[in-house]
């Protein structure tokens, strides 16, 4: 019987990923795949997570970008989605890669538009999240105190 051949890159999800990783971390290398999230779709396709992607086949791929594609079809649980209750459609979705940069900056342009408190933070370029501004964030032209320039003939 042939051997399977083993895959020094693996495309999943329009990701090339090398082939000497285990599973479960790779998947950590698609942009808005988490940990805890690619443990689920190691669980849900029936995949030994530790083993390596090189040695996946392709049907073993497709059902990973399906799983990837849809996760709500395949009964991963909502609190896992990066995209929960979406403004405009309101439905939950898992966004990745490009789309997930795409989409945060489009929200960010939203609240600065809507000029809401965290919309004017992110304006001021301040912390949102109700941290201190004392001791951090300090970047630009108020930095640290100026003092005076003294004369060249007095001490």
């Amino acid at each position: 019987m042939a051997e399977k051949e083993f895959r020094l890159l693996v495309r999943i999800s329009n990701v090339d990923i090398e082939g000497k990783k285990r599973l479960c971390y790779a998947l950590n290398k698609i942009k808005g795949i988490s940990y805890s999230l690619a443990n689920a779709i190691c669980q849900i396709s029936g995949i030994d997570k530790f083993k390596k992607i090189g040695d996946l086949s392709d049907a073993e791929v497709k059902k990973l970008n399906e799983i990837i594609a849809d996760p709500i079809k395949y009964k991963i649980p909502i609190w896992m989605l990066n995209r929960r209750k979406d403004y405009e459609t309101g439905q939950d979705k898992h966004i990745l890669s490009g789309d997930l940069d795409f989409i945060k900056s489009n929200d960010i342009r939203r609240l600065k538009k809507i000029k809401c408190y965290k919309g004017m933070r992110h304006s001021f370029g301040l912390p949102v999240r109700g941290q201190r501004t004392r001791g951090n964030f300090r970047k630009g032209a108020s930095i640290g105190v100026q003092r005076k320039k003294t004369k060249a003939g007095r001490v």
